[in-house]
């Protein structure tokens, strides 16, 4: 597994040169690369069937137990499986999609394949530390592949709304997977699956991982920033918005699910917020216009139903997640590629505009129809097979209110991404849709009649192979339970069933009138599209991050203006308060006991500390340059005093020689500088200057009374004259340790 790391990472960095000297041919030079991780996933997948995937442990700090381990079980295996060979069908795709003079592809290349290595190095990692660089990997590369355009103002909005959700969710991860390593003793996912720790801090812990995967995955009320990166390439929004870096947060969920899904904490998070963005990315679906965001809020749609299946904690409905996972990939990339070739034949997304598309392009037009019938739900496609699957496991589970309330939302939830899917092929192939939003003027006042150019082979070959791999995978459903049965059956509750044909059932009957339903929403889209135009809700999630950034802009600008105002008064005063404030306040919370005070050894000592106290004092009020120096230095005499009266005769030689030699300097420079530090009258504010040095002179004197009367343990300068003779071989301890 590390090799194939390695061997993402050397293609990466060797892109740009490949694609200098062989043009867009080196996308498939490239697209072999992810095809050798599925290829060598599919050779262990016997091994993985048995429960005997490969485990590669490589010790990296043995003292901190952080290791390289890597594993590849049956969802590993899974989700290595999609993640290669969707990633070399869209680097295929790449190679007709760009055009030859198109800039930056060396770059877009590169990321592109160390982000299939970051994806795939998530999903085989079995060290939490280890999962999480993986995920912070593929966060950063897929902000740079959002914002591949960077000269186009949407593409870099939307690359940093992506990070910062991304990453902030990525933070809480961390903190969540810290805590459940501490409290599990390990950070090896196998031991702590296989062994969970139990606990409030654990339930914490749980929640804090659902943040993150909630943040990736694009589930509400974070849903926002996805439908924003559609203004990324086509095949980014193909591979990483359908088939991999959305599916990361859903892997999440599926590997933690079986330890943790009985948290009460865990099913209202995954339940509320899974069922929530299936109904409202559907809803929000329905109104779009832009081929892409149809995919897009039907992307959010799909993205919390998977993650309900896969974390609601049912053996049953794991096993269909985990069906809907590979379908979802399947279909939902194929449609993404395909609205690519419709932009790159038509010029244009808008399915206002698209107009006797699908004559002109029939083999896209039936690639995309085979792909839409598998997304909603018809026979004999995968999609068929896994919401069949979900919905006998969710019927079984409905004998509650509760579990009636999830199976009607599912069903509703179902009937939208039918009424969306008929959207949007009949949107890109049917006759232009006549909605309540006008299509806007354009500049000229009228727009020119619509062109559709002939796309090439190379360009519909990926979308429909990807399509037709939806229509065999339904062909053997047994094949596909016996493959991801395993990972299923890590959790409680009866076991489930893919079948093409289950017979007449409370499944069958429920699709029926899902897809009723949503054929009825679709003859009345018109109706709907104008209810969805005049009911808007007044809180948008994406309008809310916004205004909060740009509080947040505000308040940072408020707070540099203040702190950062170039006084240095100002900012030792702020140093100084601090100090105050924490010292005082441990004194004050927990008071040590007052010992015997010791105020000198000779009282010659105290005449020194006078006066070195008294320069100071005359130092700070003088307002003459030379006068200030010479005090301040007086100052330096003194301590060099109190050394030789504390027996430390050389310390007090250095001492002298240094400040001699500082006030020699100083003088020198005087001689260049005004002789008054300002003529100015003194100002109101050398009181809280005088306030807040005597809080210092206060609080550092206090502790240096009672911190000796607090020490618990002996202090180790009493083994500082054996130590300077034994190891520094000299007997003066402050030279050898300074030395």
């Amino acid at each position: 597994m590390l090799v194939l790391l390695i061997a993402h990472a050397v293609a990466a960095l060797g892109a740009p040169t490949l694609v200098r000297l062989m043009g867009r041919r080196a996308f498939w030079v490239l697209a072999l690369v992810p095809a050798s991780a599925a290829a060598w996933a599919l050779t262990h997948t016997r091994a993985v069937m048995r429960g005997e995937g490969p485990v590669e442990v490589i010790e990296w700090i043995p003292g901190l137990d952080l290791a390289l381990a890597f594993e590849l079980d049956t969802l590993s295996w899974f989700m290595a499986l999609i993640v290669g060979a969707i990633g070399s069908v869209v680097l295929i795709y790449c190679s007709s999609y760009f055009s030859a003079t198109a800039g930056g592809l060396g770059r877009f290349g590169g990321v592109l394949v160390a982000f299939a290595g970051a994806m795939l190095g998530l999903v085989v990692a079995d060290d939490m530390l280890l999962m999480f660089i993986f995920w912070e990997l593929t966060t950063v590369f897929s902000y740079l592949l959002i914002g591949h355009y960077a000269d186009r103002k949407a593409s870099r909005r939307a690359a940093m709304q992506a990070i910062v959700i991304t990453t902030g969710g990525g933070l809480a991860m961390l903190v969540g997977v810290i805590i459940l390593g501490d409290a599990a003793g390990t950070y090896r996912l196998s031991e702590l699956l296989a062994d969970p720790p139990s606990g409030t801090a654990v339930t914490v812990a749980a929640v804090l991982v659902l943040v993150g995967a909630v943040t990736k995955s694009a589930l509400i009320p974070l849903h926002f920033w996805l439908p924003a990166a559609m203004a990324a390439p086509t095949p980014v929004s193909a591979y990483l918005h359908a088939a991999a870096m959305v599916k990361a947060g859903v892997y999440l969920v599926a590997r933690f699910a079986p330890g943790f899904a009985d948290l009460a904490a865990w099913r209202a998070i995954v339940i509320t917020l899974g069922l929530g963005s299936l109904l409202l990315g559907g809803y929000r679906a329905l109104r779009q216009n832009d081929l892409k965001l149809v995919l897009a809020f039907g992307t959010v749609s799909q993205l919390g139903f998977l993650v309900f299946l896969v974390g609601l904690g049912t053996q049953a409905a794991a096993l269909a997640g985990l069906a809907m996972i590979g379908a979802h990939a399947l279909f939902k990339a194929a449609l993404f590629l395909v609205v690519g070739v419709v932009d790159s034949a038509t010029g244009t997304r808008d399915l206002r505009r698209l107009s006797g598309v699908g004559r002109a392009m029939p083999v896209t037009a039936v690639a995309a129809g085979l792909a839409t019938a598998s997304m909603i739900g018809l026979p004999p496609f995968a999609g068929y097979v896994a919401k069949e699957a979900a919905l006998e496991a969710l019927w079984h589970d409905g004998g509650t209110g509760a579990g009636v309330t999830v199976l009607v939302a599912m069903v509703v939830g179902s009937a939208l991404t039918v009424a969306y899917g008929l959207r949007f092929w009949f949107g890109a192939f049917g006759p232009a849709a006549r909605g309540v939003v006008p299509l806007p003027e354009p500049d000229d006042g009228v727009w020119p009649p619509l062109q559709v150019s002939r796309p090439s082979l190379l360009l519909v070959g990926p979308a429909a192979t990807l399509a037709l791999l939806g229509l065999a995978a339904a062909l053997v459903p047994h094949f596909g339970e016996d493959l991801l049965g395993p990972h299923a059956a890590a959790y409680p509750g009866d076991p489930g069933h893919l079948t093409l044909w289950g017979g007449v059932g409370p499944a069958l009957l429920l699709t029926l009138v899902v897809l009723t339903a949503g054929g009825l929403l679709f003859w009345q889209r018109a109706r709907v599209e104008g209810w969805q135009y005049h009911i808007r809700v007044g809180a948008d999630a994406d309008r809310i991050y916004r205004r909060m950034m740009r509080r947040l802009d505000d308040f940072a600008a408020d707070v540099t203006g203040l702190t950062q105002r170039g006084s240095l008064p100002f900012y030792l005063g702020t140093i100084l308060l601090v100090l105050v404030a924490l010292e005082a306040g441990s004194l004050l919370s927990d008071p040590p006991e007052i010992g015997a005070w010791r105020l000198w050894d000779t009282p010659v000592q105290a005449l020194a500390g006078l006066l070195t106290a008294g320069a100071a004092v005359l130092a700070a009020r003088a307002r003459r340059r030379l006068k200030a120096i010479i005090l301040a230095s007086v100052c330096g005499y003194g301590m060099a005093a109190l050394f030789l009266l504390h027996g430390a005769p050389d310390l007090a030689l250095t001492q002298v020689l240094v400040e001699t030699v500082t006030l020699v300097v100083l003088v020198l420079v005087l001689r260049r500088l005004p002789p008054y530090f300002s003529v100015r009258p003194l100002a109101a504010s050398r009181w809280v200057r005088l306030a807040i040095g005597l809080a210092v002179g206060l609080v550092v004197g206090a502790m240096a009374v009672l911190a000796p009367a607090a020490r618990v343990h002996e202090p180790v300068s009493v083994d500082f004259p054996e130590e300077a003779y034994v190891y520094g071989g000299g007997r003066n301890e402050v030279n050898v340790t300074l030395v």
